[in-house]
């Protein structure tokens, strides 16, 4: 019995706030949008169990940053792994590219501004609300992976 071919597909993961949004592509269109308000920790095996039982994922993009630290770390160490383990290309885009450039939340009432691609910490308003895209363009990502953490000054 011959197995069926499975589909190759992109993945655009945002997990800097939540709900966590999840935009599955073929042939760079979003074909699926998955919404979780479930933590990183639980969401990402979960989610990636499945998929990979049905899908070739040829590349991942995703949100590094700013945002929920620990979400980051944890989405980075999450998809290296699988970068390293099933040879998956990942990619990588500061979450100011799903929100038109919008202030992104930081702690209590201060949020993460980027203003001449510097990003500083402070006081705004924001609805934070990511949207995937609904066409790749993988020239807008980068091979600069590493998650993208501000601090406040001290």
């Amino acid at each position: 019995m011959s197995q069926a071919r499975k589909q190759h597909i992109d993945i655009v993961i945002i997990s800097i706030s939540t709900p966590i949004k999840v935009g599955m592509y073929k042939d760079k269109i979003l074909f699926e949008e998955i919404t979780s308000d479930e933590m990183t920790s639980e969401f990402l095996p979960k989610f990636f169990d499945e998929i990979l039982k049905k899908h070739e994922i040829d590349n991942i993009i995703y949100s590094k940053g700013p945002g929920s630290y620990m979400s980051i770390k944890l989405t980075y160490i999450f998809l290296k792994t699988l970068q390293i383990s099933k040879n998956i290309n990942i990619l990588a885009v500061d979450g100011f590219y799903f929100n038109q450039n919008s202030p992104i939340k930081a702690v209590g009432n201060r949020f993460f501004v980027k203003e001449n691609d510097t990003i500083t910490i402070k006081k705004a308003e924001s609805n934070n609300l990511f949207e995937l895209p609904q066409n790749l363009n993988f020239s807008d990502f980068s091979n600069e992976i590493e998650p993208l953490y501000i601090l406040n000054a001290v």
